[in-house]
């Protein structure tokens, strides 16, 4: 049994060189560079990996502007066997409802030539960072879902499963889903493999298929900003942080430091109750 997997690429904005526009709290993109999404790249290893050991197909797919070509070639570059473009300004502003409501639709398209086994996100995006779209697509889709995949344990395509490692706070565990599946993958789950000079230049010969909303069967008040029942009111960056205090002092004695420390806290209205050993 072949494997065909789909993954969901976002073209995001170089965040090493975002800057906020501090009378609209909004992102200004004029002049930053756009990568594919880094969580990305660890689901195009997971597919590729999976397509390695089972044989099958990796379909690229994403949705953004024109110039998003430019990050489903180096999809292709990496070994994906196809890559399809949704752009559109009816997709323009789409929150992670009307953006799932968009990819689940083409997906759908794609499984109609042939059937989706799985659909692998990154765990999130790094302008986003809502995590969402890889359970809205499981929902959307009727998929069983695998969230946070730190290592792959394997497919059995005898009993039609996929287990995997899954990352908790307080630890792993091993899950195991019926196929189709979703999934989201986190940076530890593989290390990218690099893309060959050969596969590169053969990647800009290789056609990327463009549909746009009418290409899709979809109704267009649930697409874009109609579609989006949420907003990004303001986009701001943490304060920065109050450097901390050292405590030094020139006497042997240990608790002569710690009486300093606990007067500092006092003084900061922290109060201490009775107790450890001495009551």
């Amino acid at each position: 049994m072949a494997i065909h997997s789909v993954v969901c690429v976002k073209q995001v904005p170089d965040t090493t060189q975002v800057r906020i526009d501090p009378e609209t709290g909004s992102l200004i993109r004029q002049g930053i560079p756009s990568v594919i999404n880094p969580f990305d790249l660890h689901a195009i290893e997971a597919a590729l990996a999976i397509r390695d050991r089972h044989g099958g197909l990796v379909t690229a797919l994403c949705m953004g502007p024109p110039q998003a070509e430019e990050s489903l070639r180096k999809v292709l570059g990496y070994g994906a066997d196809r890559a399809v473009l949704l752009t559109d300004r009816a997709f323009a502003g789409a929150d992670t409802l009307a953006t799932t409501q968009a990819l689940a639709v083409a997906i759908r398209k794609i499984g109609q030539e042939q059937t989706v086994d799985l659909v692998i996100c990154g765990k999130q995006s790094i302008d986003g960072d809502t995590g969402q779209v890889g359970p809205g697509l499981a929902r959307r889709l009727d998929l069983s879902q695998l969230t946070y995949v730190c290592s792959f344990e394997g497919l059995d395509l005898d009993k039609s499963v996929v287990r995997a490692w899954r990352q908790r706070e307080d630890g792993r565990e091993l899950m195991e889903a019926d196929l189709p599946a979703a999934l989201t993958v986190t940076e530890t789950c593989n290390r990218i493999r690099y893309a060959s000079l050969p596969a590169i230049i053969a990647a800009e010969e290789k056609e990327i298929e463009t549909w746009t909303a009418g290409d899709l069967e979809v109704d267009r008040a649930k697409l874009g900003l109609k579609g989006s029942p949420t907003r990004v009111k303001k986009i701001f960056g943490p304060p920065p942080r109050q450097p901390g205090e050292i405590l030094t002092d020139t006497e042997p004695e240990p608790s002569r430091a710690a009486q300093l420390l606990m007067d500092r806290l006092q003084d900061r209205g922290l109060k201490f109750t009775g107790g450890g050993a001495n009551g």
